[in-house]
C-alpha cells in the first residue's frame, strides 16, 4: 500500500465521529463484544504484576484490531475478537514492528502513571482508598476530591496520556498497512496528527458532546426511574456502546489522513472480503 499524507479539513473531525457511530450501528453486538471481551480479559490479567504491564502494552493492538474490523465490515465482512491478533499472524517483519510498538507504548504508559503518581500520588491514593472503604458516592470520597492536588494530578495524567497517544495514534496501522518501520510510523503519526489538529479538535469535541448528551439522558432517566440496578445496567451498556463507537471511528480518521489500503486493490477484489484477509500476509 502506498500511503501518503493527505490534507484534512476541520469538518472531517465531525464526519469521523458520525461515520463511526453509523458503522457501529451496522454491527453493534459484534463490535461491542470485541471491546467487552478485551476489557474482561485485560481486567482479569491486570491483577498480575508482570502481566498487568503487558495489558498496557496491548493497547495499540486494540486500536488496530478495531480498524481491521471496521474495514472488514465496510467490505461486507464480519467483526470478531480474532481481529485483535490477526496482524500478528501475518508478515513477520511487520509483526516484529508491532510488538516493538507495543513494548514502547507499555513503557510510555508506565512512565505516565509513575510521573503522575510521583507528583500527586498522595491525593490520588486518598481518593482511591476512600472509594474502596466507603463507596464511590460517599461524603468521604467527595471530601478527598476537594484536595487541589487531586485535580492537578488528574489533569496531569490526562495531559501526559494525550501526549503519549499522539505518536501511537496511527502508528500500528502505518506499520500494518503501510509497511513502515517503528520510528517512521511514530513520526508519520505525529506529523499527521499535527497537520490535522483542527479536525482532531472537532473530533474530540464531537465525542465530548456525545458523552454529555449521554450523561444528561441518564440523569433524566434517573429522575424518572430513580436509582436502581436497571438504571446502572443501562448506563453501563450505553457507555460501552459509546466507547465502542469511538474505536470504530478510528478507521475513518486513518483513511482521511493517509489513504485506504483498498486504494491499490482492483475493483473486483473489494466486495465480500472478510476480516481474515484484511491485511498483508493474511
Amino acid at each position: 500500500m502506498g500511503l501518503k499524507l493527505q490534507a484534512v479539513s476541520a469538518r472531517q473531525g465531525w464526519t469521523w465521529a458520525r461515520d463511526g457511530i453509523r458503522l457501529y450501528l451496522r454491527r453493534p453486538i459484534a463490535f461491542t463484544t470485541m471491546l467487552l471481551l478485551f476489557l474482561v480479559a485485560s481486567g482479569a490479567w491486570a491483577v498480575l504484576p508482570v502481566v498487568g504491564i503487558a495489558v498496557l502494552a496491548c493497547l495499540p493492538l486494540l486500536s488496530l484490531g478495531f480498524m481491521v474490523a471496521s474495514r472488514s465490515v465496510l467490505r461486507g465482512g464480519s467483526a470478531h475478537p480474532g481481529q485483535f491478533v490477526e496482524p500478528l499472524l501475518g508478515n513477520a517483519q511487520r509483526r516484529r514492528s508491532l510488538l516493538v510498538l507495543c513494548g514502547l507504548y507499555g513503557v510510555g504508559a508506565l512512565a505516565v502513571v509513575w510521573v503522575a503518581g510521583w507528583l500527586y500520588g498522595d491525593a490520588i491514593d486518598a481518593v482511591h482508598q476512600a472509594m474502596a472503604k466507603h463507596g464511590s458516592s460517599s461524603p468521604e470520597v467527595a471530601q478527598a476530591m476537594t484536595d487541589p492536588r487531586f485535580t492537578q494530578g488528574t489533569l496531569s495524567l490526562a495531559l501526559l496520556a494525550t501526549v503519549l497517544s499522539i505518536p501511537f495514534w496511527h502508528a500500528p496501522a502505518l506499520v500494518w498497512w503501510g509497511g513502515q518501520g517503528v520510528w517512521q510510523a511514530l513520526f508519520s503519526s505525529t506529523i499527521g496528527m499535527w497537520r490535522a489538529k483542527a479536525a482532531y479538535l472537532v473530533y474530540s469535541l464531537a465525542w465530548l458532546a456525545a458523552s454529555m448528551v449521554l450523561s444528561i439522558a441518564i440523569g433524566l432517566l434517573a429522575g424518572v426511574m430513580g436509582a436502581g440496578s436497571l438504571l446502572a445496567a443501562l448506563m453501563l451498556a450505553l457507555s460501552l456502546a459509546l466507547s465502542t463507537a469511538f474505536y470504530v471511528s478510528l478507521w475513518f480518521s486513518f483513511v482521511d489522513n493517509f489513504g485506504s489500503p483498498d486504494d491499490d486493490l482492483p475493483p473486483e477484489a473489494l466486495p465480500g472480503t472478510t476480516g481474515s484477509a484484511s491485511g498483508p500476509g493474511a
